[in-house]
């Protein structure tokens, strides 16, 4: 088994790990490529994320699923770069709404730029992932665009948070379906539709995507408390500090709501404190880690893995589908 690409995907087929090998290389140089602007200064902005690397967990997934179809199809990689530029200018908004100071080991846009430049930078990525999308046809348009109206709504209901009488955790997996689960469905769909598969095949592809980057954003939320900066790429605790709810902590919400444990509510009392120093983050990561919070959202990420394995059964036998199950595995290795 090889390893291909930095999200760590075993692939047992040498020809199929040289087709998602040599696409992956496409899309680096077509993110090169797109980013590029005649003001320099934009240029350097807009590759700033691009060139600090990343998983391309949505460009991996727009080429295992253009197997079960024709790989080398024309509109396979463009519709790749289209996902990865959709995702990382959503990460430049993010990073402004969170002020966060690190994303992928490097210094965030907006503490090297400022706020402004960070946002106009995604802007930037969204139209240049437009250009492309125009040349893949009305439909493949039309599918970016509900997805991105899904992304945004996602977002917004993160932050406006439950409705009265909405259960949490109920509200927060409809936020990651939207604002995760909606571009990496896209990114299934792209991959077996421009690869001409046919439409069960692209359904199929479509549902496991949703599931999986629910799982995806469900093993994020663990690593924001479990690991460090060197395995994120960013300040463990992120979340944490700027109250942007996680699945570990809407669990321990719960549980301390439920049974009114001494230690649950005096840790719930300390997560809605100012965490701006790091003594007091340092705290509540030591105790959220020692929590069964924690151990019940790894099990919630698990169960999204396994429902986007089980998603594949219709597909046929092969390496292609051996490594999309591979991918599950994958996730669920990143929370534990």
């Amino acid at each position: 088994m090889t390893v291909v690409g930095p999200f760590g995907l075993h692939v047992r087929d040498q020809a199929l790990e040289a087709d998602v090998q040599s696409g992956l290389a496409a899309v680096e140089a077509g993110l090169l490529e797109a980013t590029k602007s005649d003001v320099p200064f934009i240029t350097d902005a807009a590759q700033h994320l691009v060139r600090a690397g990343g998983k391309r967990f949505r460009p991996l997934l727009v080429m295992l699923a253009s197997q079960f179809g024709d790989p080398d199809a024309p509109g396979v990689i463009p519709s790749a770069v289209v996902v990865e530029l959709t995702h990382l200018a959503t990460l430049y908004h993010d990073d402004v709404m969170d002020e966060a100071d690190v994303r992928r080991g490097v210094p965030s846009a907006n503490t090297r730029w400022g706020n402004s430049v960070a946002v106009l930078t995604g802007d930037f990525l969204f139209a240049r992932a437009s250009h492309i999308l125009a040349d893949l046809g009305p439909e493949a348009v039309r599918i970016q665009a509900e997805a991105f109206e899904r992304l945004v709504t996602g977002q917004i209901l993160e932050t406006a948070g439950p409705r009265d009488g909405r259960d949490p955790v109920a509200h927060y997996l409809d936020v990651l379906s939207g604002k995760t689960g909606s571009l990496v469905a896209v990114s299934g769909r792209f991959g077996a539709m421009m690869s001409g598969a046919d439409e069960r095949t692209v359904d199929v592809l479509t549902q496991y995507g949703e599931r999986l980057g629910i799982a995806f954003q469900l093993a994020d939320d663990v690593l924001d408390i479990a690991s460090d900066s060197h395995e994120s790429g960013k300040t463990p605790g992120t979340d944490l500090r700027e109250g942007i709810p996680t699945l570990p902590v809407l669990r321990l919400r719960a549980q301390a709501a439920a049974d009114g444990k001494p230690d649950d509510l005096e840790l719930v009392e300390l997560l809605d404190s100012d965490l701006g120093s790091d003594d007091a983050l340092n705290e509540v990561l030591r105790r959220l880690r020692a929590h069964p919070a924690l151990e019940q959202a790894r099990q919630d990420t698990v169960h999204y893995a396994q429902a986007a394995r089980a998603t594949l059964a219709p597909l046929p036998e092969g390496y292609a589908k051996a490594a999309l199950e591979e991918l599950c595995d994958a996730v669920v290795h990143r929370a534990g």
